[in-house]
């Protein structure tokens, strides 16, 4: 963990609900990076894609945890709090990362 984070204990074991962001998929729309929510399962796209999906569910939802759904990274981000989280222990079933 780089900073603190009040919202760790809203991390809980997840399973990827999509192997893309869930959102972009209904709707035939592209992303450039996945974000994992760590409360639900969500998988939405990054800031850097046009839709900002997974931003958006957190503002929808409140779920203030996200990790990365790339292949070989490891890394958390709180919403809340604007800190970057080590996620490499964090509880998911299944894939860590999409597979397209």
């Amino acid at each position: 963990m780089i900073a603190g984070c009040a919202h760790l204990d809203q991390i809980r074991p997840v399973t990827a609900h999509a192997d893309g962001c869930e959102d972009c998929l209904k709707i035939g729309a592209s992303w450039v990076h996945l974000r994992l929510c760590m409360t639900c399962g969500h998988v939405g796209c990054c800031d850097s894609s046009p839709n900002k999906h997974a931003t958006a569910h957190f503002r929808k939802t409140g779920h203030p945890i996200i990790r990365t759904f790339e292949p070989g990274e490891d890394w958390g981000w709180c919403y809340v709090d604007e800190v970057m989280l080590d996620a490499s222990e964090w509880p998911v079933r299944g894939p860590v990362a999409h597979s397209v």
